[in-house]
Formats: C-alpha cells, structure tokens, sequence
C-alpha cells in the first residue's frame, strides 16, 4: 500500500500545497491558499480534473495549515492525518550551511531563522509554514529542500564579489544562485538523455524569475543569480544586472529611500518597467502588433540570454553537451527559443530545427525534445522543468532513510 507525502511551498501570505501517493509519485490533489492575513483570503483546490474555489477569512499560517488538513480528510484524500509519513517543503535559502536537503530539526530551524536577512521576503512565510506544521505532526519527518543548495558547488572564483573580503566573512556577502531545485532536475535529466554522468550544460531556466546555470561535469560551476534572485537576466518584473551606482544616483534624484528603490528593482522593472506589462504572452502580441516598447523588452531579454550563454561556453571551454531551454518562457515561446539560437548560430556552430522548435510548447502535443539540427555541434533542447517532483523525490528517499534507520544528518558550514 503506498504512503502519502505532502510538499509545502509556503509564502509570505500564501502557502502552496500537493499530496502525493509514493513510490508511485501520484498526485492525489493539489491547493493554494493565497492572502493570508486580509479580510479577502480564500483557497483552491484542484483534483480529478475538478477546481474547487472557497472564500475565508484565514489569517495566519497556523490557520491556513488547519483549513488544508480540514479539506484532505473531509474530501477523503486521508483518512487520518498519520496517513501522512513525511512533509517537504521548498526553502529559499540555505547560505552555505546546505548542500543538499536535510531533515529540519531544531538546529536546521535555526540556521533558516539566521538567513531571513538573506531572504527577507520568503523566509518568514516558509518558517510560519514549517512551524506550523510542527505544531499539529511533530512526530512526521520535515525536510527542507533548499532552493541554493545545488549551486553550493561552485568554485570561489565563480561565487566571490570584488568588494572588501570582510563583507563575505562577516556579512555573508557572495553569489549563492536560485532555481537550484530546477537546475539540478534539469541536470539529472539530461544525464539520463545523454547517457553521461559528467555532463556539461548550459541550462535557460526562463520564466517570470529568470536563471542561467554553468554545468561543469554534472555539477554547477556558474549561476546569474547572486546574493538575492535580483541579479543576472532580464526577468519578468526584476532589473538583472545594473551599474549598483544606479541606486544611489535614483535616490538622489527621485528622493526615495534605499528600500524603495529596492522595491521597485524587484518588483516594478525588467519587462514591466520596460514595456508595461510583464506577462510574456502580452508582450509577444504587443511586439507583433507593432509596439516598440514590447519589441525592445524582448530583445533586452534575449540579449541578457545570448551574453551568459557566450560566457558559460568560454567558461565550458567549448565542450558543451547541450544547451536547455526550460521553465515557463522557455518551455513555450517558440519565437524567444528561435532568436537566440539564431543569435548564436555562426558563433557557436548551431543550426535552428524550425520544424521541431515550432512543434514544442505545453500547449502542444510535444512538449520536450531536439530543437537543434542534427549537424550542429551543441544540441539544444526543451525540457519541462519539474522542482516539485525533486522537492518529493528528496523528501521521500530521506523519509525512507530514517523508516530504515539509515539517516545521517549532512550539514555544510563555510568553504
């Protein structure tokens, strides 16, 4: 008989949820409880192609946690709360403590607790959740799966910023990376495609948050993201990289505070602050319509991408075994996909399989494949990023460790 494993991806004022039935890796139902803590708040649950919408007032995690609970035993997805035999959830960062996930215990806790100025946004949210959690299954095994940890590989000359060294020994102060759980499902993926554990690959993780990952004999050598997902592409609402004399000079000349320039860097700029809309979809129709606005965002995109790839092939010393498209943009703007092979097309020897390219998206009968003609020297590919899946792969493997008295509690300090 399986067993049932629930991943937790908790927000600020939200908290995503899936219950899955293991080994057979089965989703049973998925939610999403969003606006926790407003009069507004409500949920959704979906399963067996039903969509359930529910308006509460929920005003803390705590609250959100026992409403989720309450709709898994009323609708009958558990019996009993013990039917549950382990709990994952997805945490932003582990500093250099995690190297990979780990059972939170009290010391793991803290460590999260430690690194909320490192993600100020998302740690509050994600401890609420891991918490709460406790409080009502102290008895199940939790694991954190952190989204740094698969770029904890990465040489110092990668991750190191030219500013005072004290700023890192004391502060913290480097390159940690994001979208790890994607980049290393990526990776093992492509191992198993290409038949080869030392892959070297360069993965486009595009979507709303962008990434780009330099993968070196199967381990991350390189990432665009840096001490926060602030740094590297143009993202959906997201700057990338900038002069940082930019703030100062903002702050100055628009009289706003550090902190509200940080906002809108985060939250108001990329394609939004470019064209006004955020939403790649959007943005492709107003580009075709003729919009100049729209067709610059896209190409300062599509330049952002372009430039790391160029980087990471001289960093891979040209051998490259692929190069993959993947997440939301990746995975489904044909045209995104077709402009950027194009623009490293003489460079690095790659020719576009227009046919195979335009037949890849979600939306289509295919979904992954070859988009690179067959005498090309690197292969580009489409492959649908899947985190949840490492986030419950992780979660049982170290849930059966410990059923089996085999666990060892891994923890990384420093460098």
């Amino acid at each position: 008989m399986g067993e049932k494993f629930l991943i937790i991806n908790a927000g600020s004022s939200s908290l995503k949820f899936s219950l899955y039935d293991m080994p057979e890796t089965k989703e049973i139902v998925n939610g999403y409880i969003e606006k926790i803590g407003n009069d507004d708040s409500f949920y959704t649950l979906k399963y067996d192609g039903k969509k359930l919408e529910k308006k509460r007032i929920i005003m803390t995690h705590t609250d959100a946690v026992q409403i989720m609970l309450m709709e898994l035993l009323k609708n009958n997805f558990i019996n009993d709360i013990t039917d549950i035999k382990g709990i994952g959830h997805r945490v932003l960062h582990g500093g250099e403590f995690y190297s990979e996930s780990v059972l939170i215990d009290k010391d793991v806790l803290d460590n999260i607790k430690a690194l909320i100025k490192l993600g100020p946004l998302h740690h509050p949210g994600e401890i609420a959740g891991i918490e709460s959690m406790q409080n009502v299954m102290p008895n199940v095994p939790q694991v954190a799966v952190f989204d740094t940890a698969f770029h904890q590989t990465m040489p110092k000359e990668s991750y190191m910023y030219a500013v005072p060294y004290e700023w890192y020994t004391e502060n913290g102060v480097r390159k940690y990376g994001f979208h790890g759980t994607s980049h290393k499902y990526i990776t093992e993926t492509m191992k198993k495609q290409l038949g080869k554990e030392n892959v070297n690959l360069i993965i486009c993780h595009i979507g709303s948050g962008a990434s780009m990952c330099c993968v070196k004999n199967g381990k991350c050598y390189n990432t665009t993201m840096g001490l926060t997902p602030l740094d590297g592409l143009v993202m959906g609402t997201r700057c990338g990289t900038i002069d940082s004399s930019i703030i100062e000079y903002i702050c100055k000349e628009r009289n706003l505070s550090i902190e509200e320039v940080n906002t809108i860097l985060n939250k108001k700029s990329g394609l939004l602050g470019i064209a006004g809309k955020n939403d790649f979809r959007d943005l492709e129709q107003l580009a075709n319509s003729g919009d100049e606005r729209a067709k610059l965002a896209i190409k300062m995109l599509q330049n952002s991408i372009t430039k790391f790839i160029a980087q990471y092939y001289v960093e891979l010393e040209g051998n490259v075994d692929a190069i993959v498209f993947t997440a939301g943009i990746g995975e489904n703007s044909i045209s995104l996909r077709a402009n950027i092979v194009n623009a490293i097309s003489n460079a690095l020897d790659i020719k576009l399989n227009k046919e195979a390219n335009s037949n890849i998206a979600r939306f289509k009968e295919n979904q992954n494949g070859l988009i690179s003609t067959n005498d090309s020297k690197i292969k580009v590919f489409v492959v649908p990023t899947n985190e949840e899946y490492m986030i419950l792969k992780d979660t049982y493997e170290i849930s059966q460790k410990i059923k089996n008295n085999e666990f060892v509690k891994t923890l990384k300090k420093g460098n």
